[in-house]
């Protein structure tokens, strides 16, 4: 691997930007890498689920990719999604990403066929991250979405054997006894990247270093806030810190969930993300009416 460092602070999942007919709208990408930067994020996470990734053609998360490496122009790492139900896909969008300049690439599990056993998944993954072998390979793992269970902890150490890029997984799980595990293997050999928002604190505690999330696009002074309080052994601040990011997760729940509610908010904000595309279905003036009240409630937005 070419120049591989291991990741720290926080990663923004980026949402892909739509115009009002669901077609990509990457002109928004520029103002959006602005933010991310003035927000001092390590990274962005392109094309994953919070991007909306499976809904979008391979010629369009090729795009994107491209304009996120652009707009972000060195400012912080552009970590590319390539997942897909397809290995074909999945092969050519990695080959792409190295190619285009990004700084790493990850995979989820294919959701359709799934893998029944650790040794199916690294075979599915191994031709994967062969196609980016300058690039560190992150295992993707969101049982939520991909409905794949099988163990992070034996897939990392059978599967570095045979992909020499495999540095890490995105640990987007709440099964936090296996985080741990994943944590301390080999003495640490491997990054694990924390992946639920509204719990960073507890994957923090374990140790972890790195986390993924949709709510660092547009509450990035709590999350640094709460690197910080952990770092100086300021429990009962970064509880506090944490309680604030359980109130926006709680309320973009309330809109339809990270995508749907946490697209809304981007809007909100300035940055035009748009609506996310079918079968997500659009936000109504209506219901951007009463997310705005809702975020002027707990003062996240002002009058």
């Amino acid at each position: 691997m070419t120049n591989y460092q291991r990741l720290k602070g926080l990663i923004a999942a980026s949402f892909t930007p739509m115009d009002a007919n669901g077609n990509v709208n990457l002109s928004a990408i520029d103002k959006y890498a602005d933010l991310l930067a003035d927000s001092k994020m390590t990274g962005a996470f392109v094309c994953g689920t919070t991007g909306e990734s499976l809904s979008l053609t391979t010629d369009e998360r090729k795009s994107i990719l491209e304009q996120w490496v652009k707009s972000a122009n060195g400012r912080f790492k552009v970590i590319a999604h390539v997942g897909s139900n397809s290995l074909i896909e999945a092969i050519d969008l990695a080959s792409h990403a190295a190619r285009s300049g990004a700084d790493a690439i990850a995979s989820m599990a294919p959701c359709f066929f799934k893998p029944a056993t650790v040794d199916e998944l690294i075979a599915f993954f191994a031709p994967i991250a062969k196609s980016a072998e300058d690039l560190p390979f992150y295992y993707y793992n969101m049982p939520s979405m991909t409905g794949v269970s099988l163990s992070v902890t034996k897939f990392l150490e059978e599967g570095k054997k045979v992909i020499p890029n495999l540095v890490g997984t995105k640990f987007t799980h709440n099964n936090l006894m296996e985080m741990g595990e994943c944590l301390t293997l080999h003495n640490g050999e491997f990054e694990v990247l924390h992946g639920y928002d509204e719990i960073l604190i507890s994957g923090l505690a374990f140790g972890a270093v790195a986390g993924v999330g949709s709510t660092y696009n547009y509450l990035p002074d709590v999350y640094h806030g709460i690197l910080k309080a952990m770092q100086d052994g300021d429990l009962q601040k970064a509880r506090d810190l944490q309680k604030k990011s359980i109130e926006i997760v709680e309320i973009i729940i309330k809109y339809g969930g990270g995508v749907r509610g946490g697209k809304a908010i981007m809007n909100l904000i300035g940055i035009e993300c748009g609506p996310c595309r079918l079968p997500i279905s659009p936000v109504s003036d209506k219901e951007y009416n009463m997310l705005k009240n809702d975020l002027l409630k707990i003062g996240f937005l002002s009058k």
